[in-house]
């Protein structure tokens, strides 16, 4: 038998400096890559910066929702995934738009944000691990971090093969890859809030 008692107040005190100092590095990677990805046309990077806008806003709900009930926390959970498909949406219009227009992205550019925005997410994921099994909110917060580390490889390699071939579809390739992704993970935020009645 499972017990929905509310988090401890010093557990809850533990999730919340955690979430406020990820929100705070999410927010601050979204700025520099929504700079650096328009400089460098990089839709992959694009697709990385905006990731972490999303990672930010689920923290941010995940932060309100650390002190509250069970309906608040899947609630949340909810929100993240509904903004996680929106995220997905526009990574895959801004693909389509650059794909017309054409671009020509800036592969060291895009392989020193993801190196930096790799650390970034990585140190958060490490923080994160310890409550992912707390609420529906926080493991949706896992979640989404998670596809960040991934996205953030994914746009280091991309960065790699422009340098070396100078194949610069490969950025448009991992913006559709990185919105795949992200409504894969939005359906399994979705299916988790669902389920955590």
């Amino acid at each position: 038998m499972t017990c929905d008692c509310a988090p401890t107040h010093i557990e809850s005190a533990a999730q919340r400096k955690m979430l406020r100092m990820a929100l705070t590095l999410n927010a601050a990677m979204f700025v520099i890559g929504t700079l650096l990805g328009y400089w460098a046309q990089s839709t992959g990077v694009l697709a990385d910066a905006l990731d972490m806008l999303t990672d930010a806003i689920a923290y941010g709900l995940a932060l309100q929702a650390a002190s509250r009930g069970a309906a608040f926390k899947r609630h949340s959970a909810q929100y993240s995934g509904l903004v996680l498909l929106l995220l997905g949406a526009g990574i895959a219009a801004q693909a389509l738009w650059r794909w017309y227009a054409g671009s020509q992205p800036v592969g060291p550019a895009m392989m020193a944000y993801a190196v930096v925005s790799f650390a970034v997410n990585l140190y958060v994921l490490t923080k994160l691990t310890r409550f992912r099994h707390d609420g529906v909110h926080l493991s949706a917060s896992y979640l989404c971090t998670r596809a960040d580390v991934l996205a953030n490889i994914a746009v280091f390699v991309c960065g790699g093969v422009i340098v070396v071939t100078g194949a610069h579809w490969v950025d448009l390739l991992v913006g559709f890859a990185i919105a795949l992704y992200v409504f894969k993970e939005a359906g399994e935020i979705l299916r988790q809030a669902r389920l955590a009645r």
